[in-house]
């Protein structure tokens, strides 16, 4: 492998990594219109295996946007990336197949003393533990278009979950 290609590769790399990092923070922040941009045009999300639907893009966010008001603080730590790069239309790397295992903790809505458990933003001005956390594996599929890597698909592969039981005052949904 020539060093122009070991280059192209170290960035095609960090540029996954960085698309990863946005669909996290998107999910964790709210910002369903960011999520909705990391997708190429028939991007798809499968969140299934952890109760949620699969559809397009827009489908998911809008479902996200509704049922993630239940959970106000969320943060997903998304780790052990393993990429491996694909072919399409005869040119090496232009897909990228990515397998990253996940923790989520989350706080239930109403939780930390006030009335919404803090903003849709994913901020939480208490400082208790989660009521809520989950993990498993993302199945993360990558293409290259002339705006950078964007995701195909995005499945969730849930494995586990934990819920604290509901402290006294604090009724969860």
């Amino acid at each position: 492998m020539t060093q122009r290609v070991e280059l192209a590769t170290v960035m095609d790399r960090l540029g996954i990594d960085e698309m990863i990092t946005e669909y996290a923070v998107a999910v964790d922040d709210g910002d369903w219109e960011a999520y909705r941009g990391l997708f190429t045009a028939d991007g798809r999300a499968d969140y299934r295996s952890a109760g949620g639907i699969e559809g397009d893009a827009r489908q998911v966010a809008a479902w996200l946007a509704q049922n993630m008001r239940l959970f106000p603080m969320r943060q997903h730590l998304i780790v052990n990336r393993r990429v491996r790069f694909g072919v399409r239309e005869q040119d090496i790397g232009d897909t990228a197949q990515v397998q990253a295992d996940y923790v989520n903790p989350m706080r239930f809505a109403g939780t930390d003393g006030g009335p919404n458990g803090g903003s849709d933003g994913g901020s939480n001005s208490g400082s208790g533990e989660p009521d809520f956390v989950c993990g498993g594996r993302y199945a993360f599929a990558f293409a290259r278009t002339y705006d950078g890597w964007r995701l195909r698909e995005v499945v969730v592969q849930e494995k586990w979950r934990r819920m604290q039981p509901a402290r006294e005052g604090n009724a969860a949904p």
